[in-house]
């Protein structure tokens, strides 16, 4: 028997032991994350009506979750149109970034793909099977229109049909990553967490990024693998920028703008994978070749393809500093890698991303535009969720308080300090014979109290110097 209980003693000394301090900070960390993902979103009016002003860029050449628990944070566009030679951002509900959700039980899998902002969420399907889609960039609210078949919208019910300049993916069926898998997955016992791309929006588990990432306070965005073939140019900057940097001395594509000696070295795990920037490049160095050849038809050892090849380094070396006002140029001119990942990113790397004209058009035709928007980051939505929340739930006893004298204020905090004390006193009386609280007894307490309230003020005495 002493073993025994020294046994237990010894496994009770191993398993963590949870405070309730402990518990209400986790509580609080929730609510603040809650706060932060939310506190950007109207909790009222549909999103739909909210105009986002017209501005001009620069010219061009989830989660299944409970109701309940909807005020916590549960996991980690278009509307561009063309104008001549500038870019106007000036569709209506379209707006810069907000919190969504999917409804399963109107929209469910097989049917088309539809978002909902967060007023929707509440009002039109509070008790409806919903995904939580975290935030999204230039979405307009889908409720009630032509996707919801047997639903209107109760809030803004004059909405298009549809919403073409929306985007959407397997996100709006609960399903994440590159294995369309659920999160949380019942199946998966792996512990592992969920990043998401800032460029596509969609949710990874770590371990299917072909890279490890950092720990999650070392980076601040990360682009998916997929982002990373179609946004090529980002490779450049990766190997200035990225939080874990990428040697030339890794297997992987190794471009060397500098010379014609672009290689390509086939990657142990994956030797199909090519670049298609080699190829589009390719074609016009053979063109320089051939105009070299031209000019120099006269038969001699200058005419070499070696010799050939040093013009061609030449030419290009002087294009590249005739462009030296664009930084994407600048850094091709240096060595760096592309590999089949993805990459980590810290705070503020999208200010370093060069906004000539070129680069410009390049992103517009990209449609990643919203790079070079500071206000378009995850962080930015975040803290002006965290002023916006922060300013409402100022605490109105400190506000009543800062408006008084100061004998009102000992009056008030003497009157708080009554309160406190019988109204503890009175429900320690249903703790001891564990009985349940009514709403009657919680009448008949506040009765009681303005009454003897009354008599204290009525038995006071005043006396005159």
């Amino acid at each position: 028997m002493a073993g025994a209980e020294g046994a237990a003693g010894r496994q009770s000394e191993l398993e963590p032991v949870v405070s309730l301090v402990d518990v209400l900070e986790e509580d609080e960390e929730l609510e603040n994350e809650a706060c932060a993902v939310l506190g950007g979103s109207d909790s009222e009016k549909c999103s739909y009506s909210q105009q986002v002003p017209m501005s001009i860029c620069s010219p061009l050449p989830p989660l299944e979750i409970d109701r309940k628990q909807n005020s916590k944070r549960l996991w980690q566009g278009r509307g561009e149109r063309r104008k001549g030679s500038v870019w106007h951002l000036e569709d209506v509900g379209s707006v810069k970034r907000q919190a969504l959700y999917a409804c399963s039980t109107c929209t469910p899998e097989g049917e088309e793909p539809a978002g909902i902002c967060l007023a929707c969420s509440y009002e039109c399907h509070g008790s409806h099977k919903l995904f939580e889609l975290y935030t999204k960039r230039n979405f307009r609210c889908d409720c009630g229109n032509s996707k919801f078949k047997n639903l209107e919208c109760k809030l803004f019910p004059d909405k298009a049909k549809v919403n073409s300049g929306n985007k959407y993916n397997d996100n709006f069926f609960g399903l994440y990553c590159i294995c369309k898998r659920p999160y949380p997955d019942p199946e998966d016992e792996i512990p592992d967490e969920m990043i998401q791309c800032v460029v596509c929006e969609d949710w990874f588990h770590g371990r299917h990024l072909g890279a490890i990432p950092p720990e999650s306070g070392d980076f601040q965005e990360m682009v998916c693998q997929a982002c990373m073939k179609r946004c090529s140019f980002l490779w450049a900057y990766a190997a200035q920028l990225a939080v874990t940097k990428l040697s030339t001395d890794d297997d992987g594509l190794v471009r060397n703008i500098g010379g014609i000696g672009d290689q390509e070295v086939i990657k142990p795990e994956n030797g199909e994978h090519q670049d298609s920037t080699l190829k589009e490049v390719a074609p016009e160095q053979e063109k320089d070749v051939q105009e070299v050849k031209a000019e120099n038809s006269e038969p001699c050892a200058s005419s070499s393809s070696e010799s050939d090849l040093q013009t061609v380094f030449k030419n290009e070396s002087l294009n590249a500093e005739s462009k030296s006002g664009c930084k994407l140029q600048e850094l091709k001119a240096k060595q760096f890698i592309k590999k089949d990942t993805a990459t980590y990113w810290p705070l503020n790397w999208r200010s370093k991303l060069c906004t000539c004209q070129d680069c410009m058009k390049m992103y517009g035709d990209l449609d990643i535009l919203f790079l070079t928007d500071e206000y378009d980051t995850v962080l930015a939505y975040e803290n002006k969720g965290k002023i916006e929340q922060a300013a409402d739930r100022r605490d109105p006893l400190m506000d009543t308080l800062s408006s008084m004298n100061r004998v009102q204020q000992v009056e008030l905090i003497c009157e708080y300090n009554d309160l406190k004390t019988e109204l503890k006193d009175y429900l320690k009386r249903f703790a001891d014979e564990g009985t349940v609280v009514k709403r009657e007894d919680i009448q008949q307490f506040f009765e009681e109290f303005q009454s003897k309230k009354r008599r204290r003020v009525d038995g006071m005495q005043y006396y005159c110097s």
